[in-house]
């Protein structure tokens, strides 16, 4: 029978991919059929081109709105062929509608001329000739709706992560054609949230595997690969980083051409140079409506999607500012039908429906004169219930701080447990040697994962340099939703030390999704979910920093110290009859470099400067919840 089972699965399987296959065939050609592509240099106010590729509708008998993506990630193929995306995913929606598609290398990367500056800081006043990111957007559509013939002078950008980044940087070009921007992941602060820091925590492995490719500096303008500076063989990731070492050796093994590298080890605490990368500080004025889009489980820019919705909230209130967070991978809205990530599975493919409701009738309300695309202020999806809720704010209304305490005897509570004596004597310790790290996932693999966002925690729940707590099991849900809040009382024993909050939900021993939570055709996942720690939320914080991110200072061996952060927002439900837990660590390796629990300049740091430290963390501590009554 169970083999009668399998060829089913395997017999749907195959139809499945030869009806997603027939499909975009017929796309494809369709596309063909109905469009036109040309690829031009458009000039910049500073004579500098940049080039561009134009997909326009071949029906003359109606106007036609503008929707354009600028991109460091090349816009190929740079011959007549169509770039696949248009037509091979739900892209091809803006083609049946009759949008015309524009897509553009930005300033010094691949075909497109000038020099490439990464996130190039905004200039709010420029002058003459004065050139950013923003200028460059307005000079484009500028030549766009007055030399392309039969648009209706609508003009729309959007794009996802460092694309993200140059849809925010659109939004502030404030180009009169400019009606609507939907910055997706975007790129937002790179030191305090996003890509390659948390909170000044350095994202060791995205950097590195990153930047050995991108950052390579090109000779002139090309239709090829820049090539790697590096090749990593090693198939175990947690291996290979630790080897390595310190971070001067990385930068042997990247050599001396790696200008954003060295720029930012020359630069390790939010100096001035790195507030001008943060888009955050310059959203005010901001003319279309705008939806940022972002995921709850983006292991890249969850930070940046979150906290840039909040800075134009804030800093442009008249603007028609929206926000939709689903429970996705970084572009995960895009690029798969986000029913589950990793084991954890949502019940309901939630990538089409925000594509089919949110997105699509978004640009068509401002761009082709569509119905009122009627979006609730933020759109969230709420795991645990996995639902979607539509919001006339966020945080929504009713939201109260609700503070759980990390006794010492494990238990995550809502008071503090006096144990007949005073409660802040007493403590949890543990040993966190930089030279043996907690891993930030229990599997072997050569490149960060994504799945270990929702990953299952409980192969560091049994590392002794993991703290552990947990509530009973619950009687009643509780829904949180919004910032998180981390205030930890601890001494330690060195000068510094790292801080790793996970919030986590833990299911019933005898849980099991049922059918309901898988696609037709979908193979059982065989992973046992009883007891499953989910990672909710998770966040570093440098602890040299816990002052101030400008001026680092040491910790006094052995002095109660208070170390408060914040954690990027969340969406989810712990169901009756779980548990929430809490663990405490102060490594997460590969995914954040090494401290080495000594104050001082980690990127000048040697190997033999890694010593072992001793961590108290006093029951005093607490995760503020915002907890929705």
């Amino acid at each position: 029978m169970k083999y009668i089972i399998i060829l089913t699965i395997i017999i749907i399987a195959h139809a499945n991919a030869f009806t997603q296959n027939n499909n975009n065939n017929e796309n494809e050609s369709w596309s063909y059929t109905n469009y036109t592509k040309q690829s031009i240099y458009i000039s910049m106010r500073d004579g500098v081109k940049l080039y561009t590729s134009i997909y326009t509708p071949n029906d003359n008998s109606a106007k036609h709105p503008i929707l354009l993506t600028r991109t460091p990630y090349t816009i190929a193929p740079y011959t007549d062929k169509f770039n696949s995306r248009l037509y091979s995913s739900y892209q091809i929606n803006y083609l049946k509608k009759g949008y015309i598609i524009v897509h553009q290398d930005v300033r010094g990367k691949w075909m497109s001329e000038g020099t490439f500056v990464d996130v190039r800081p905004y200039i709010a006043n420029k002058k003459g000739s004065e050139i950013d990111e923003a200028s460059d957007t307005y000079d484009t559509i500028d030549w766009l709706v007055n030399n392309i013939k039969n648009t209706n002078g609508n003009v729309g950008v959007f794009g996802t992560s460092y694309p993200g980044f140059y849809s925010t940087m659109a939004a502030l070009s404030n180009h009169p054609s400019l009606k609507a921007v939907s910055p997706q992941a975007p790129v937002t602060d790179w030191f305090m949230g996003d890509d390659f820091h948390h909170n000044g925590a350095f994202c060791i492995m995205d950097a590195f595997q990153f930047y050995k490719n991108f950052g390579i500096k090109r000779a002139e303008p090309t239709t090829k690969s820049y090539g790697n500076s590096y090749k990593i063989t090693n198939t175990d990731n947690y291996n290979f980083y630790l080897n390595v070492g310190a971070i001067p050796n990385f930068s042997k093994l990247l050599g001396d051409s790696i200008a954003f590298w060295k720029d930012v080890l020359a630069h390790p605490n939010y100096d001035a140079w790195w507030q001008a990368r943060n888009t955050r500080n310059s959203m005010s004025n901001i003319k279309p409506a705008m939806l940022t889009v972002g995921g709850n489980f983006d292991a890249e820019d969850c930070y940046g999607a979150w906290n840039l919705y909040k800075a134009i909230e804030k800093q442009s209130p008249a603007t028609n500012n929206k926000i939709v967070m689903g429970p996705w991978v970084h572009g995960g809205w895009s690029r798969n039908d986000g029913n589950y990530l990793g084991n954890v599975r949502f019940a309901q493919l939630t990538s089409p429906w925000y594509q089919q409701n949110v997105e699509i009738p978004f640009f068509e309300q401002y761009l082709n004169n569509g119905a009122d695309a009627a979006l609730a202020e933020a759109t969230v999806f709420y795991t645990g219930t996995n639902e979607w809720k539509k919001l006339a704010s966020w945080p929504p209304v009713g939201v109260t701080a609700a503070k759980y305490y990390l006794h010492n005897t494990g238990s995550l509570v809502t008071s503090v447990i006096n144990n007949n004596s005073n409660s802040n004597n007493k403590f949890a310790t543990y040993t966190s040697n930089p030279n043996k790290p907690v891993p930030y996932t229990e599997a072997v693999h050569s490149s960060r994962t994504r799945e270990y966002m929702t990953d299952d925690q409980r192969f560091a729940a049994r590392r002794p340099d993991v703290l552990v707590y947990e509530t009973e099991h619950l009687q009643n849900d509780i829904t949180i939703a919004g910032e998180l809040l981390a205030n930890l009382q601890v001494a330690i024993s060195t000068t510094d030390a790292d801080f790793v909050v996970k919030l986590i939900d833990v299911f019933p021993e005898n849980f099991a999704y049922d059918s309901t939570y898988y696609n037709k055709g979908d193979k059982p996942n065989p992973y046992p979910m009883g007891g499953y720690q989910m990672l909710v939320r998770g966040e570093i914080m440098r602890g040299k920093y816990r002052n101030s991110f400008t001026t680092p200072a040491p910790f006094v061996p052995n002095k109660v110290t208070t170390v408060q952060y914040t954690l990027p927002d969340v969406a989810h439900v712990f169901k009756k009859g779980h548990r929430i837990m809490v663990q405490v660590q102060s490594t997460w390796f590969p995914l954040f470099d090494r401290n080495p629990q000594t104050f001082c300049n980690i990127y000048q740091a040697t190997n033999k400067d890694f010593k072992p430290a001793t961590i108290k963390v006093y029951s005093g501590s607490y995760i503020s919840l915002p907890v929705v009554k």
